[in-house]
């Protein structure tokens, strides 16, 4: 299936996003909630990897048991670090011997211990250029990049920002996928941000359902994204674990309808291997079969 057409329906369409696990034994539990989650019709899943390109053999691994269980679209994260062209390209060409359908393309975090990107010798600078390699040689993935409703936290200005978004769409982008936020505001006026700058494909909302309040404040740190001060308040109120949980599913569910009901396209679930949360806030919900 067409990237594209799976945002065609009138209907929200859903996807998720897993991380390779480090054991067999992880893997083995990955593919049990793999089938869980089937069981709400997301359109594809994606699969990250680890920081400098670790674990790539393993995202492959994933996409590979992903698509023979689900009969699923599957999606790899690619990112420029660490990474010349000829391995990029070595990295691609094995993504499509795997029947991996579309590819993340990201510049990048920096390594571990490191402030800024740096570009590898021989390597890419920028997402854009990534996205342009993958149209140039191997046109037959979809692409999904990257946007910051509150701001890439290395952009100087929101504008500055948009600016780099769009060229990533426009090097040949199918679908924008955004980071996560907790404040559908946010998501909103980055939407408007969007169309105002001619952005025309897929603007695709990604949801976190967190469910405890030190998850969020170190997620929230790293991400550059603001935690309510009603969602903070209700988090420092719990008694405890349980309570935590309830209190981020509902959030999370509360974001669902409330995009669902501004006609978003679809919603990217970052659900870290995990069922609970997406299982209980999914619940009885409508999407795009």
């Amino acid at each position: 299936m067409k990237l594209t057409s799976a945002y065609q329906s009138a209907d929200c369409t859903i996807s998720f996003e897993l991380f390779p696990p480090k054991t067999s034994a992880g893997l083995d539990k990955l593919c049990q909630n793999v089938d869980r989650l089937t069981d709400f019709g997301p359109k594809f899943m994606t699969c990250t990897y680890g920081a400098g390109g670790s674990s790539q053999g393993m995202t492959l691994d994933v996409l590979r048991q992903v698509k023979s269980r689900t009969n699923l679209p599957v999606a790899s994260h690619l990112t420029c670090v660490g990474a010349t062209v000829p391995q990029l390209c070595d990295f691609l060409q094995q993504a499509t011997d795997a029947g991996v359908d579309y590819i993340v393309a990201l510049r990048g975090d920096p390594p571990k211990g490191s402030e800024k990107f740096v570009q590898t010798e021989g390597g890419l600078r920028y997402a854009n250029e990534l996205v342009e390699l993958i149209r140039e040689r191997f046109d037959h993935f979809g692409i999904l990049v990257a946007g910051y409703p509150e701001v890439h936290q290395e952009a100087p200005d929101a504008q500055t920002d948009l600016t780099n978004l769009k060229r990533k769409v426009d090097a040949g982008a199918d679908v924008v996928v955004t980071q996560l936020f907790y404040d559908n505001a946010d998501f909103y006026r980055f939407r408007d941000d969007c169309d105002r700058a001619g952005i025309t494909v897929p603007i695709v909302p990604g949801i976190l359902p967190v469910t405890n309040f030190a998850q969020a404040k170190r997620i929230a740190t790293m991400c550059k994204s603001a935690i309510p001060a009603s969602l903070e308040d209700a988090f420092g109120k719990c008694q405890n674990a349980d309570e935590e949980f309830e209190i981020g599913v509902e959030h999370a569910r509360r974001q669902t309808i409330d995009l669902m009901e501004n006609g978003v396209p679809g919603i990217h679930y970052y659900v870290l291997n995990k069922t609970e949360a997406a299982e209980r806030l999914l619940q009885g919900l409508s999407f795009a079969v």
